[in-house]
Parts: structure tokens; sequence; C-alpha cells
């Protein structure tokens, strides 16, 4: 085979991010020296970002199935039956370093991949939600960067017609030089009309959709499988361009085409574009591909085989179709003014091989870019090490509280606390008629088209937890969703995640991967909520801020549940005065590494609240059993702020206020008001009696907290009495985002 490229030297190989064992291995598997097309591939290829090596010996303990599961891990999304011939289909990934170079560009590409990971199987995309995570809102950059996000998440998600219903943002020191932007969506498909992506039949065309290829994007994902240094700026032709109209006009193109029989498989171009998706394709399907670049729709003049198979230009997919059926599929295509053209087919090779200009530029074998990639079992040190390295300060000497509602007002001002309004407002979460709830209750709720059914979809981690204790922090996080998803009444069934840590070559954070994938995994299997799809992303922190910052680890938890009947929905604001309002669950009092403890106090010390797998998942049955009752008016469920900002979001969502008592046998007003205890539930009744009975029955502490009315929050103890109005907690609670973004 003619070599035309330049020479391999150990220079070249090191700038494709390989090390000197794994090119060894790459000589190996070809019996000779690759040229540059070959090497790119294989960069990609084995980049942390597509191999996973890091990672894989892990995932694989994870539980990935249940009799409602259709598809888990290993296809562009996962898949569960929802009842009546229908299936949700929903992901979570990562765009976390183009977004730090170019938060517009990164962030709406990012909404457009994980977009086409759910259509490409199938589904109509039917809600986008998000997980973003900042640093210092007094950091330089900052606000940049949270403006750029969130306009290009709103700019890409609103034009393709998708609604954004739910998502959370936090902000951390430790995000400083390296933020995290984690997209998923979730969509509804026919059950017996699935697409996979496993290329089969000899001789079937391969053919590429969708808009040109172009320059950008290349070597993106061998960026994001290495950390940032002082010259991150200079990664800006890494970031893809998107274009939400085109992806419009390719999910409506792609249905249409699913509609005939054409389709044998189908493949988005993301990460490591056309190269992931036709060597994907093609080792699924245990056969070989053969390439014409000379055929491949391009943009720019001049462009190499290099540069067609690693550029991650947005908005394009790759399908084999069943012979005879191209002209059909053209068709299809020209009408949504989308590009189209036949540039392979499937061989039974068992090889990748491109020719260009009529010579052969690339033969690889298949196994070893794909199924045989490097798998490391890297290091990590043990439990009592890692505590050591993270000198997380003992809780000791803990305070209390002289005011609660003063506390309670400090709390509900701070960034992670404060209303999201100024983010959620820029996306349109009504398109399509369906959005139920949106952005500020526990679940966003999204009703499946023409029937009663509903989809409830949250998305959570605590990071701080998880730096503290990985294994409780792994498992709260899959808690949290589920807390979150039974709070409005739904079925939690399975959930997606997007795995986000620093260096896996660093044991103490290896040992944050393991302990937070240990954590998760126990929780899913104890509350039967398999794990269906999901996305890593390592690497995660920055030389540029001195020091090495890492992020915190960050294990975000997209889960997906079902309400048979939306009018059966809770939610979270009190409805009327008079009201009872009752606590259901688990105790109060852990004050470690609670919101209060950093806000009011300045410590992030003590470990984080254990979490009980069996009360939680007690506890959640019986709340979602209460609300299809009809017993309940509101329910929310406790997380970060404790009880107090609990109530107060009760109150604000309702616009009522409420007076309670703290029970006489509670010590510490601190704890009760402010602990961020696990698996409880604030609920309000008309009928006190019988929650309170329904609770004993159960097996599960409820205290009668007091009830609603007024426009004012009264706590009261035994020697204390504080109040706040609803309005003063309100205008704290608004004034963060509008005064940040406002000078």
């Amino acid at each position: 085979m003619p070599n035309t490229t330049p020479e391999i030297t150990p220079d070249v190989v090191e700038a494709h991010g390989l090390n000197p064992e794994e090119y060894e291995r790459v000589l190996s598997a070809l019996g000779r020296e690759p040229n540059l097309v070959e090497l790119g591939i294989f960069s990609v290829m084995w980049s942390e970002h597509c191999s996973y090596k890091s990672s894989r010996v892990h995932l694989k303990k994870l539980p990935t199935e249940a009799p409602w599961v259709i598809c888990g891990p290993g296809e562009n999304a996962g898949v569960i039956d929802i009842g009546d011939g229908q299936a949700a289909i929903f992901k979570m990934e990562s765009h976390n370093h183009p977004s730090y170079i170019e938060p517009y560009q990164g962030a709406a590409t990012g909404v457009g991949g994980i977009l086409r990971d759910v259509f490409t199987m199938g589904a109509r995309p039917v809600a986008n939600l998000n997980a973003l995570r900042f640093g210092r809102p007094e950091h330089p950059k900052m606000k940049h960067l949270v403006q750029g996000v969130v306009a290009g998440i709103g700019g890409y998600g609103n034009c393709v017609g998708v609604p954004t219903v739910g998502g959370e943002t936090n902000f951390h020191q430790a995000y400083d030089g390296n933020i995290l932007v984690n997209a998923m969506t979730v969509g509804v498909a026919d059950a017996d009309k699935i697409f996979y992506s496993a290329a089969t039949g000899v001789g079937n065309p391969i053919v590429y959709v969708g808009s040109k290829t172009g320059r950008d994007g290349i070597h993106g994902a061998t960026m994001a499988s290495a950390d940032f240094d002082e010259n991150s700026d200079e990664k800006r032709p890494t970031v893809q361009v998107g274009d939400p109209f085109t992806e419009k006009l390719l999910i409506e193109a792609c249905l249409e085409l699913m509609a005939t029989d054409a389709i044998v498989a189908i493949q988005d171009m993301g990460a490591a574009g056309l190269t992931s998706s036709s060597v994907e394709m093609a080792s699924k399907g245990g056969a070989g591909i053969r390439l014409d670049m000379d055929q491949v729709p391009c943009r720019e003049d001049g462009m190499t085989p290099y540069e067609m198979m690693l550029s991650e230009s947005q908005e394009r997919m790759l399908m084999v179709l069943k012979p005879g059926k191209e002209a059909m599929a053209e068709a299809v295509f020209r009408k949504w003014e989308l590009d189209f053209a036949v540039i392979g087919e499937v061989t039974d090779t068992g090889r990748m091989q491109l020719t260009f200009g009529g010579e052969t530029v690339c033969d690889i074998p298949l196994g070893p870019l794909a199924d045989d990639a490097p798998e490391y079992e890297r290091p990590w040190v043990d439990h009592a090490t890692y505590h050591d390295w993270a000198a997380v300060p003992l809780l000791e000497d803990v305070p209390d509280t002289g005011d609660v509602a003063a506390d309670l007002l400090r709390l509900m001002a701070c960034p992670d606390l404060a209303s999201r309004r100024w983010i959620w407002e820029q996306y349109d979460s009504q398109v399509g008629a369906d959005t139920l709830q949106k952005s500020g209750g526990d679940a966003a709720v999204v009703r499946v088209h023409g029937t009663k059914k509903a989809l409830a979809m949250s998305t959570d981690c605590s990071p701080r937890y998880c730096y503290a204790d990985p294994h409780e922090g792994g498992k709260q996080a899959v808690a949290e969703t589920w807390r979150n998803i039974c709070a409005v009444g739904a079925t939690p069934l399975a959930i997606t995640n997007c795995l986000n840590f620093a260096n896996p070559q660093r044991p103490e954070i290896m040992a944050q991967i393991v302990g937070c994938l240990q954590g998760m995994g126990e929780a899913c299997r104890a509350l039967d909520y398999p794990i269906v799809s999901g996305n890593v992303s390592l690497y995660n922190e920055s030389k540029a801020t001195g020091g090495g910052s890492a992020i915190l680890p960050t294990p975000a938890i997209g889960g997906v549940g079902l309400l048979d009947d939306h009018e059966t929905m809770a939610t979270i604001g009190f409805k009327a005065p008079g009201e009872a309002i009752v606590l259901i669950g688990g105790e109060s009092g852990h004050l470690g590494q609670t919101l209060w403890l950093r806000e009011i106090h300045g410590q992030e010390a003590g470990m984080p609240p254990p979490v009980g797998l069996d009360l939680e998942r007690q506890a959640g049955e019986h709340v979602r059993k209460l609300i299809a009752s009809g017993l309940l008016t509101a329910v929310h469920d406790c997380s970060d702020g404790g009880l107090a900002v609990t109530l107060a979001e009760m109150a604000l969502a309702g616009g009522i206020g409420c007076a309670v008592a703290m029970p006489e046998d509670r010590e510490s007003a601190a704890a009760f008001w402010f602990g961020e205890d696990q698996a409880r539930y604030v609920v309000t009744t008309r009928d006190l009696a019988a929650v309170l009975d329904d609770a004993e029955h159960a097996g599960l502490a409820a205290i009668a907290l007091g009830e609603t009315g007024g426009d004012v929050l009264v706590f009261r103890s035994d020697s204390a009495e504080s109040s706040v109005e609803v309005v003063a907690l309100r205008q704290a609670n608004e004034a963060f985002f509008k005064d940040w973004m406002d000078t």
C-alpha cells in the first residue's frame, strides 16, 4: 500500500494521544507501521472519550437489566418499555471541554449530539434536560461561560423544536477551570420499531446523510480525553459548529425513512465522526466496511481522508440500506434539502478499508479498533488513604442556629439555591404542547402524546457528597432521582448517567470513580432501577488554574419514570391555607456537607448523610401510593438545604406561607431544619389523621409539622420563634442571577 503520508515519529504518535505501549499495539495489530490516516483512526478510537479504556472494567459491574428494559448500554441510547406498544429512549452525554473553550457552540452541539443519539434509534425526541456545573461566580470568566452555555442550549433546543423541561445548575470553585455541560434527551418510539447500529449484509450500501463534512471538530474526541493547560483557548478549532435547523430537517427525514423498510442499520456521527460511526457499525455487525472517500460530501476544498475521517462536523448520520432502496432513500433526503451519498458497502473482511483517488489509504482490522481496544484497571487507593488525601475536615463543635428564618433567607439567596428562572426562561419548555411540569419542581413531566401516560424525568448529583465519600455520594445521586420521580407520583424505571471525573491516572481520582460506581450499582440494585445508557467524561481538570485543579467527582444521573395517568401527578406548591404539613421518611439531624454548614459557617466539613436504600425504597413507594390515593395536595422531596429549604420552595411555588414547629424531643434547631438526611418527603394534606395512620401502618416515621396559611413562614421551637415573609424570600431567591447578569 502506498504511503505518501509524513513519517510517523514518536512526536507524531504523542501528538495523537497514544503512549509508547499503545503504539506498539498498533504495530502489532497491523504488522507494519501505520500511515497518518490509520494513526489518526487508532488515535480517536482508542481515546478515553471513545474507548472508555479506564472505566470499562468497572462499568461492566453495573446492573443493566430488568423486565422492562428493551435495550441496555452498548447502543446509541437506552430503551425501556412504557406499555401499550411504546418505548422511551434516552441518554445523557457530556460536552464539557468544548463548552469551556467555546461555550455557545460547545453547549449547542452537545444538545444536537444527544438528540441524534435518541432519534437514530427511531424515537421522536420529546424532552431535553441538562446538568450544568460552573465555577465561582466571581471568577472573571464564569459569567461569560454561563451566558454562553445557557444561550447555546436554548438556541439549539428552541430552534429544533424539542422542549427543554428540566435540569440542575451548581457552582463550586472546583469547576473554575473545567465546567461541566451534560445534556440529556428523552424520546418516544413504537416498541416494535427500534433501530440498531449493527451493519449486516455483505454488499449492502453504506450511505452518508445530513450536512457536508468540514474541518470543524477534528481531534475533538482526543481533546476531550486530555486535561486543560494554559493554551486551552488554542483548541477552539476542535469545537464543532452546530445548525439546529438542519438537525430538525435530519430528524424528520430519518423518521420518514424509518417508516419504510429501507434501513438495515443507522448510527449518528458523534465523537470521532465518520471513524467511530463506521467502526462501531461494522464491529457490532461482525462485518467489514469499505468506504470511497472521494464520495464523502465535503464543504471545503482539498479535504484529505485524514480530515474527513476525524472531522466532527454536526448533523450527519451513517446508514446501511437494503439493496435497491438507494433511490427511494435519496428522494427522501433531497426533499428535506439534505446531502445524500452512497460512500461504500458492507464487506465480510472484518477490516476497515478506505480508498481515495483510486488508492488504498487505510486497511485496518476492526477487532483492535473496537472490541480489543486497550482496557486498563488503573490503580486506586483504599478508603482510608483516600480520606487522608481528600482531607475533609471532621465536623466538630457542631454549631446551632440562633435564627432559623434569617439563616433560611441567606440560604435561599446563595448561588446553589437561587432561582434558576433566568436560565429556564431562555428555554422553550412548551413546544409540542405536552409539557405538564417544567423546571422548578421535583421532576419534569411530559405527556406521552395522545395518551393519559406521562414520563417523569430528573437529573441529579451532589458532587460535594461524592468528594467527601464517593461510595455514599454515588448512592445518593441515584436515590435523589428516585425521590424526585416518586415525588410527582411516577414509578422510577431506569437511569442514564454522565460520569464526570478528573485524571484516572491519579490513584485518588480512580478511587473516586470506583467508589461512586460501587455506590451507584448498590442503589440501582436496591431500587430495581437499572442503568440503560450513559457516558464517561474523564480528564476534567485544568493546569491553567494553577496546581492542577480537578473537578469534584460528578456522576450525574438522569432518571426516567412513568405515570399511568398524568391527572394524578403531584406538584410542590402549597395549594390552600389550612392544610396539614407532614414530614415522611428518614430522620432529621445530619449536618455534614450541608449547604447550611457551607453557606452560613463557611465549612465544607464532615461526612455526607448516609443513604439507607431500604428506607429509600419504602418511603418512595409509600409516597407514590398516597399520591395515587388522592390524599396529598402537594409533595416535595428534601434535599439541598434540608427541611427549611423544602418548605420555602413549597411556599414560593404556591405563594402561601406556613407555620411549623420543631418537635419537643429535638435538641438542635440547625440539625432539624437544615440537616440533609435522605429518604424524606414533605407533603400537605386535608386529612392529617389518614396520612399519619397510613405512615404508621407502613412502619414509616411521620411528623406533623404545622399547617399552611398566611404570607409568612414561621418556625417555632420551645425556646424561640422566627419568621420571614414569602415576598422577602422571593426577592432573595430571585436576586442572584438578576444582580449578576445586570452588572
